[in-house]
């Protein structure tokens, strides 16, 4: 059963690769870097998120949002299941760790990033309610600060280690959009005072070889980000 379940995952490894995604999606972004770091060819298919395509639809009807994987006739929804997808389906290197008590970890701090700072990036950068917005910065600090004092306890150049894995792709908002909505905004998140660690490990990210392959423009992101302002500022007082 092993053998043969085996050369279902070799054959299965063959197979074409596409990636559903859009511009200036950080989710996206995360996905991509999965697959750079296994060394998995893809075809990248930009969608429109204002005329969301049959492909898209079809193949992520419950969320209907990027990014989506299709691996063959499968497809996989949601950033970071698609990365835990991409980690068992492809060859090394791993992008979790191999133990399972800091498999588990990483999973945490992955899930706390994507439970914790949307929020902030809708309601801080956009919404026009500033005591909400100084609420969700002041809240935003505090989780930033518990990503720090993790950073700093393990001593290490990336969240896992001493290369990109699963945590670093999770914060990678944190990492290259925060600076983006910073500036458009006029907001102060991650600063050198506050958050030394966290900004050495922006840094190191964002110049990261593979990363770096992936990664949008900080000038077309700025622009994009700006045309689309008042209409994100106002599905962020929805967000209320």
């Amino acid at each position: 059963a092993v053998t043969h379940h085996h050369r279902k995952q070799k054959a299965r490894m063959g197979e074409t690769v596409k990636l559903i995604g859009a511009f200036g999606s950080g989710f996206s972004h995360r996905v991509e870097v999965a697959l750079r770091l296994k060394g998995v060819s893809y075809e990248l298919i930009l969608e429109d998120l204002s005329n969301k395509s049959e492909l898209l639809l079809k193949h992520n009807p419950v969320h209907k949002l990027v990014p989506v994987l299709l691996h063959g006739d499968r497809s996989v929804a949601e950033s970071l299941v698609i990365i835990e997808y991409i980690n068992e389906a492809f060859n090394e290197p791993g992008i979790l760790p191999t133990d399972p008590y800091e498999r588990a970890e990483a999973r945490f701090w992955a899930q706390f990033i994507d439970q914790k700072f949307p929020r902030f990036f809708w309601m801080s950068l956009w919404s026009l309610d500033e005591e909400a917005r100084r609420s969700v910065l002041t809240e935003a600090k505090q989780n930033l600060s518990l990503l720090e004092a993790q950073l700093k306890a393990k001593g290490k150049r990336f969240f896992g280690g001493d290369s990109v894995g699963l945590v670093d792709i999770a914060a990678s908002a944190l990492a290259h959009w925060s600076g983006v909505f910073e500036q458009i905004c006029e907001v102060t998140l991650l600063t050198q005072e506050e958050y030394p660690e966290l900004c050495k490990w922006a840094n190191r990210y964002v110049n990261d070889d593979t990363v770096k392959q992936c990664l949008p423009s900080r000038d077309e992101l700025v622009a994009m980000f700006t045309a689309c302002k008042e209409m994100f500022r106002a599905m962020a007082a929805s967000h209320k």
